[in-house]
């Protein structure tokens, strides 16, 4: 497998054979600290805050607004059960990020929103417009599934996916699920990212906005959208350019993208839509000076997807849908001329990905009095197409100078589950089928139960048995100094979680969650396990047994003076690990926001992760990144207005970086404005 070097480090080590090349995960080092106390201070920051909040005799109990669900109990989900459904009724651990706090946190990419995430941890060297690899309660990054509109975006070949491809100004809305949810999403061991995009406008008169931004380093990031009604058919238009010079050396950025949705009405009861997508990107990774070589990555997105809602009967409703989804990706790597790697842009390694999957969904759902009952079929057929070119030194290694693989899997399943609603319990069983043409069949059950004994509290409890499939390189395509094997099977779990989320406490909202995953067959890269040529290649296999548990806990408090508090924590053991002192991973959030709700909104937020990295890797993480936002608005017609922002990131200088090659940039600074035309 190969994956940009920002994410997962590439070494040399030296063995009996000679050197070899490897790629070594991050993931798989964390550590036994103790928690430090610096993650509890945002604890008692907001008990502090609660307190006086109390004590605030100047405002009225009127004007005192208290703080309901996090997620009103009106807001729907999708991707619990692939149907909207209200966010009390689904017993996975939902998390659920909207447009509007997107739009505050000025985010450049899907990354920096889902970096926010209490137990989902995101790796990336933090540059403009980076690559990132996402972990949900320490699994692995190709345990995570990502979704466009409830559409698979990850990489077949590594079976991990990029995110910043998505661009971030289509987005409506992200459900995260954190846990297993195979019974209706198939292989997704770890959890789900949903990436819903904005809607077509339902006016005559078009809606449209404009958002500019400039920082240093000539990093900008330019968008515009546009949306509305022609007659009956609605629409909505985005393009965007972001570039950046590179915040570090060597490691700019250039993407452009593109994507429109239009919706056509057939009749009164039909609706049909399409929707198109391209983006394309170009980066610099940095300088690698231990393996002398300077590194870049590409790739170039495009997918199209048509569909068919239809209203057969007052309880019942089909969706029909296609799609087609391409990737190419190369990541490329030159010698420095350090003495190691070749002359000064001699090639070291090229890794060519052409990726192509075609699927089919269909759905019917049933609505019943106390029943909500989802029952669909998914088919999906990908092929990837490999590449590896190798330079001179790699060659002296009895590497081929050129290596071509053309791996394909077919897939398909059926799915069930049922939403039952009685009273203040909402049960939700479901059942999926999932069989592909590699590693063979797969059942995976589910059963949630939510529980409201109060207006402002909701109870959760979930079991679950989920899967993960080998990525296509392990399994079939093979790699760099990595044999194919094709008996490799999936990686599968049973899952239990139960939390509460509350906002009895009159000035502030509380949730928590506990988990346990038991995980079977883990995937484990076996050092010399392959013997083909050349000589004792690494092998994957399954392994043994890892046991994930932990706990995460968050808190908002109601606005007080405008001024409001919020926290996170996240905890997760794994065990074992397969590496020595990795047993340990957590984060911890503290944010501070004042909202006016006129014209005026700041925020001062703050995230510390802990992975414990060996001493070889050069990494340092001890520390909180502070990132600073404001916006203040301007009304200039009743259809104009207009949004001026300032953001300063990592506003004291620290460090968080897993490899001295790829330090985080120090404090930089941006400020854009917004247009809005209504």
């Amino acid at each position: 497998m190969f994956e940009p070097l920002t994410a997962q480090p590439l070494s040399i080590s030296q063995s009996p054979q000679g050197f070899r090349l490897f790629v070594e995960p991050m993931s798989t080092y964390a550590s036994n600290k103790t928690i430090p106390v610096t993650c509890f201070i945002s604890g008692l920051i907001v008990s502090v805050f609660l307190a006086s909040a109390h004590m605030a005799s100047a405002q009225s109990y009127d004007e005192m607004r208290v703080l309901q669900m996090y997620y009103k109990k009106e807001d729907l989900v999708v991707s619990a059960t692939r149907h909207p459904k209200p966010v009390s009724q689904a017993a996975e651990n939902i998390s659920i990020i909207p447009a509007e706090e997107i739009e505050s946190m000025n985010a450049h990419t899907v990354a920096e929103v889902l970096n926010r995430i209490p137990g989902l941890f995101v790796s990336s060297s933090q540059e403009f417009g980076a690559t990132s690899l996402l972990h949900i309660q320490g699994s692995d990054e190709w345990h995570v599934l990502v979704l466009l509109d409830g559409f698979p975006w990850n990489f077949l070949s590594g079976g991990l996916a990029q995110t910043n491809s998505i661009p971030i100004g289509i987005v409506e809305r992200i459900e995260v699920i954190k846990g297993p949810a195979s019974s209706a999403w198939g292989s997704s061991l770890g959890g789900v990212v949903n990436i819903i995009t904005k809607k077509t406008a339902n006016t005559r008169i078009p809606e449209a906005s404009i958002r500019a931004s400039w920082g240093e380093k000539r990093s900008r990031d330019h968008r515009g959208q546009l949306s509305g009604k022609v007659g009956s058919l609605g629409y909505y238009l985005y393009g965007g350019r972001q570039e950046s010079d590179g915040l570090r050396p060597f490691r700019h950025f250039d993407g452009y993208s593109f994507y429109a949705k239009v919706e056509f009405p057939v009749s009164s009861n039909v609706v049909v839509d399409f929707r198109i997508g391209y983006s394309d990107l170009d980066q610099g990774l940095g300088e690698f000076q231990g393996q002398d070589i300077r590194s870049t990555w590409s790739s170039r997105n495009f997918f199209a997807r048509t569909s068919l809602s239809a209203s057969l009967t007052r309880q019942l409703s089909l969706d029909l849908s296609l799609y087609m989804f391409k990737q190419k990706a190369v990541q490329g790597s030159n010698a420095l001329g350090l003495g190691f790697a070749g002359t000064p842009g001699e090639l070291f390694l090229d890794v060519r990905f052409d990726e192509q999957t075609l699927g089919a969904r269909g759905k019917l759902v049933w609505e019943q009095g106390m029943h909500t009952v989802v029952a669909g079929v998914d088919f999906d057929h990908g092929r990837l197409d490999q590449g590896l070119d190798a330079g001179r030194l790699l060659q002296a290694f009895e590497v081929p100078a050129t290596t071509r693989s053309h791996p394909e899997i077919g897939r398909w399943a059926v799915y069930a589950n049922d939403t039952i609603v009685i009273r203040g319990w909402s049960i939700t069983p479901g059942l999926r089928y999932d069989y592909d043409s590699i590693t063979g069949p797969f059942v995976s059950p589910s059963l949630g139960v939510t529980y409201c004994p109060a207006g402002d509290t909701t109870l959760r409890a979930s079991v679950a048995r989920g899967f993960t499939t080998p990525p296509l390189s392990w399994s079939s395509g093979g790699g760099l100094f990595l044999d194919p094997n094709p008996a490799l099977e999936p990686e599968e779990v049973w899952s239990y979680q139960a939390g509460v989320e509350s906002a009895a406490a009159k000035y502030f909202w509380a949730k928590a969650t506990i988990f346990l995953h038991d995980l079977e067959n883990a995937l484990v890269q076996e050092p010399f396990g392959g013997g083909k040529e050349p000589i004792s290649n690494d092998l994957f296999i399954n392994k043994g047994k890892i046991r994930r548990w932990g706990f995460e806990i968050e808190a908002e408090t109601v606005p007080v003076y405008n001024l409001s508090l919020l926290t996170g924590l996240a905890y997760v053991n794994k065990n074992p690990s397969f590496e020595p002192d990795s047993t340990e991973w957590y984060t911890c959030n503290i944010g501070i926001r004042y909202d006016d709700k006129k014209s005026f909104k700041a925020e001062l937020f703050g995230r510390y992760i802990w992975w414990n990295l060996k001493a070889f890797f050069d990494a340092k993480y001890d520390d909180f990144i502070w990132d600073l936002n404001a916006s203040k608005k301007f009304v200039i017609t009743a259809r104009v207005e207009t949004d001026v922002f300032l953001t300063v990131h990592n506003l004291f200088n620290s460090s968080q970086y897993a490899v001295g090659d790829t330090k985080n940039p120090r404090r930089w600074v941006e400020g854009g404005i917004r247009v809005r035309f209504d």
